[in-house]
């Protein structure tokens, strides 16, 4: 609890405001990296289409990696009746790489980067790409709004608290985090990065060890269905903790940046990511220590008490706070699946099964949260 309020003080003790330029509407191709998405394909171009940006200065790139299904036949319909839309056919490699291909056919100045199973707001792009007329912007991510599907996942609550502490780090400086559903940067400091590492936690830490700023624009809303249970939900974050231990321990997100940001990714990623060995940790020691006090025992029993309530929302029971808890206790056994994945096996390079919910990931993980 420690780190989000001295981030919320301290944005509004150090401010640092976004420099925005009247008018500012650069060319930008926005790239949608695609595997088997026949169901959403044609509506999520549809929507990038009518962005309320000069049709001029847009244009649509669908990477298919390795579609077997309809994907592209749907894209090259589309692109035979809109000159703005090209379908870009690349063998099965990954989202990252998929998009890495994108980027060098891309005719824009601004490279955007978006879900197939996204909606954007009519001015989600306009929004996106003004804090890129700032010279010290080096990538923007926007707003990703989870529409509930009705089901036990309590997701959405922990992602209105993690968008919260994303618009306090980007008003003092960066974000540590971004979301594969809306984000864009210029295209001359797009880096193809070795693709098992994806864009949603890679790139906000390269931008800033590059010098420049990753920031969080609000007013660029993207909107995504989430899933509809924590367990639907636990592969997505089995796949992105194992990525994001990668970053750890290849030493990546480790290169000297300023202390402040520095402080921020320690906090909010790091121990985030260690938070199922700490709890580990935190069991053992109080097990140990539970004959030497009452603080001791009623530690124990809190510990006992939360998987108690995680094992009533995952049956169903209608307890206070037992769903919440049930996702808790799924996110934090995620860590440690992520971790022995990435132990086991490496950074995975695979894609998720769309289906219209918010299992609909890529092999980055499309990382909300990091």
């Amino acid at each position: 609890m420690g780190y989000p309020l001295a981030m919320l003080l301290y944005a509004r003790i150090r401010p640092r405001p976004v420099r925005r330029r009247a008018g500012f509407s650069p060319t930008v191709t926005v790239i949608v990296a695609a595997r088997d998405e026949e169901a959403s394909i044609a509506a999520r171009v549809g929507n990038l289409l009518e962005q309320v940006y000069d049709p001029d200065r847009l244009d649509v790139v669908v990477a298919s990696d390795g579609s077997i299904d309809r994907t592209e036949e749907i894209v090259r319909k589309l692109s035979e009746d809109e000159p703005r839309v090209q379908l870009l056919r690349v063998a099965a490699g990954g989202k990252v790489a998929a998009q890495h291909q994108a980027s060098r056919v891309a005719r824009g100045e601004v490279l955007a980067f978006t879900d197939a199973n996204a909606t954007w707001e009519p001015d989600a792009l306009a929004r996106l790409v003004e804090p890129l007329a700032d010279p010290d912007v080096g990538y923007v991510c926007g707003r990703l709004e989870l529409v509930d599907s009705g089901g036990s996942n309590k997701e959405g609550v922990y992602w209105r608290y993690e968008l919260r502490l994303r618009e306090a780090e980007s008003t003092l400086g960066s974000i540590t985090g971004g979301n594969g559903s809306i984000y864009a940067l210029w295209r001359r400091d797009y880096v193809e990065d070795d693709p098992r590492f994806g864009h949603d936690l890679g790139l906000p830490y390269t931008t800033v060890q590059r010098g420049k700023r990753a920031v969080y624009e609000p007013l660029a809303i993207s909107t995504e269905p989430q899933a509809l249970s924590s367990e639907d939900e636990y592969e997505r974050k089995v796949r992105m903790f194992a990525q994001s231990w990668g970053h750890l321990l290849t030493g990546r997100m480790l290169k000297p940046v300023d202390p402040v940001y520095a402080v921020q990714l320690f906090s909010h990623r790091v121990l985030r990511y260690a938070s199922g060995l700490l709890h580990v940790g935190l069991l053992a020691t109080t097990v140990r220590l539970v004959r030497h006090g009452r603080v001791y025992r009623l530690a124990l029993a809190a510990q006992v008490g939360l998987v108690a309530a995680a094992a009533a929302g995952r049956g169903g029971r209608r307890v206070p706070g037992a769903r919440f808890a049930h996702y808790y206790v799924t996110l934090v056994v995620a860590t440690l699946a992520g971790l022995t994945e990435q132990l086991r096996r490496g950074t995975p390079l695979r894609w998720g099964q769309a289906a219209g919910t918010r299992k609909a990931t890529s092999p980055d993980g499309a990382d909300r949260d990091s």
